[in-house]
């Protein structure tokens, strides 16, 4: 009888104060220990008031359900503070209670929408390891999750790794492209898309405006093409012959040089756009930063990593810390590049651990090596051989040897293998390639 009272109370009460009252109606009347009942109750709030849902969760006198834990979390995920998902996810393993292919796309959104990297990493290889990447709802709600965190890279990987992909993949790899500022590469994949025989839906279409509004001018698409294959020179001919160049022409030319080896160039060449007027964005600074680190130019690079936050007001992303990183890390300036890490607003990603962990091992810098760094990548990509090899080196070096071994007998037990290195030369109009193999022992 009062169950069923309770339930007509529950669907009549739709404002916190009358759900206020229902609540001491409840803890008067031990209703809270009725599992079906409090679960309602508190799929119904809610909606109304998270605050109020979260104080009943966590002062219930029982074991909480899994439709509980999932209420909870997906009411966070639609919130102002998706981090608290994120949290109550720790929270719910630490429990005992195993996530299913239901709640992982409510934390996966949550870590987007928080710009929680290293966690979302954490997170795919938990999904990875546990199977759930084959299934398509997971796999779309990582791929706009990584394109929510500008890690087209990464979300490529994912829409790759699909056995099954419908309408939602193709058009959240398209506007992930798009996001991160990869038009050319958006209307490519529309290509692949019409080739497959799936329709695109409006947000496709969406997508695809925006992409064909970047590329308005016909020549930054074809300078994009040759700085994307490395025909460098044939890049600087398209852009020296451009009659009008806008950011986006000069964003391109600038990672094109940066990325192929002319880091000098690079230099020059955003000092001439800063001269033309034109301010330069977070990707213009990506490439110049870029090409401070692999030309050793330690001064120049924090002054452009300063001028762009003190004088263009842009927040630095994971890409531009990743950059400081490496400069400063291939410079064998070990400490400063660890006080990036630890000052950065998010988690380190796996690429900059690598290039911390493998600049400490090349500089002899082991002994006082952080030890958490390297539990945290082998955490953020427990299936990557090359992880294993890099900390089992730090291992090595620092006279730690049966830590060594365990992570070698690891590697062996999960059959992972370090990829070799190859490189690829044009030599009289045909290619050679070398492989490089990188010991274990």
């Amino acid at each position: 009888m009062m169950s069923r009272q309770f339930q007509i109370f529950l669907q009549r009460s739709k404002t916190t104060t009358h759900l206020l009252q229902l609540h001491s109606l409840i803890l008067k009347t031990a209703i809270d220990h009725n599992p079906l009942l409090i679960s309602q109750f508190i799929f119904s709030i809610s909606s109304v008031s998270i605050e109020l849902a979260r104080l009943v969760f966590d002062r219930l006198p029982i074991r909480a359900s899994v439709f509980v834990w999932n209420t909870i979390i997906r009411a966070y995920t639609k919130s102002s503070v998706p981090i608290e998902a994120v949290k109550l996810f720790s929270q719910m393993q630490r429990v005992g209670l195993k996530p299913d292919n239901f709640r992982y796309p409510f934390v996966v959104k949550a870590c987007g929408s928080s710009f929680m990297v290293g966690e979302a990493e954490a997170l795919h290889s938990m999904i990875v390891k546990r199977g759930f990447d084959s299934d398509r709802y997971v796999g779309n709600t990582l791929l706009r999750m990584y394109g929510d965190l500008n890690a087209v890279g990464h979300a490529r990987w994912v829409f790759d790794e699909m056995t099954v992909r419908d309408v939602v993949s193709w058009s959240s790899m398209i506007a992930g492209y798009v996001a991160c500022n990869c038009p050319a590469d958006a209307l490519m994949l529309f290509r692949h898309m019409m080739l497959a025989g799936e329709k695109p839906n409006s947000v496709t279409l969406v997508s695809l405006l925006s992409a064909c509004t970047r590329l308005l001018n016909i020549g930054t698409a074809i300078l994009e093409m040759y700085s994307k294959c490395g025909h460098i020179e044939k890049a600087l001919q398209v852009f020296n012959s451009m009659t009008e160049k806008n950011l986006l022409s000069w964003t391109v030319m600038i990672s094109g040089l940066a990325d192929h080896g002319h880091g000098e160039h690079a230099i020059s060449l955003f000092t001439q756009m800063e001269q033309t007027g034109l301010q330069p964005d977070s990707t213009s600074f990506s490439g110049i930063l870029s090409a401070c680190s692999h030309l050793g130019l330690v001064d120049e690079g924090q002054n452009f990593f300063n001028q762009m936050v003190r004088i263009y007001n842009i927040k630095p992303r994971m890409e531009h810390y990743g950059c400081m990183v490496d400069m400063f890390a291939r410079a064998g300036m070990i400490e400063e590049a660890y006080e990036i890490i630890k000052n950065m607003p998010m988690g380190p990603n796996s690429v900059i651990l690598r290039s911390f962990i493998g600049a400490c091992r090349s500089h002899g810098r082991v002994l006082d090596f952080d030890e958490t760094l390297r539990r945290l990548l082998l955490e953020i990509e427990p299936g990557i051989g090359a992880n294993y090899v890099l900390a089992s080196g730090v291992s090595s070096l620092s006279g730690c040897w049966n830590e060594a071994a365990d992570l070698r007998v690891s590697m062996k037990v999960k059959g992972l293998r370090k990829v070799p290195g190859w490189s690829r030369v044009e030599v009289s109009s045909s290619y050679t390639e070398e492989i490089v193999q990188e010991a274990v022992s």
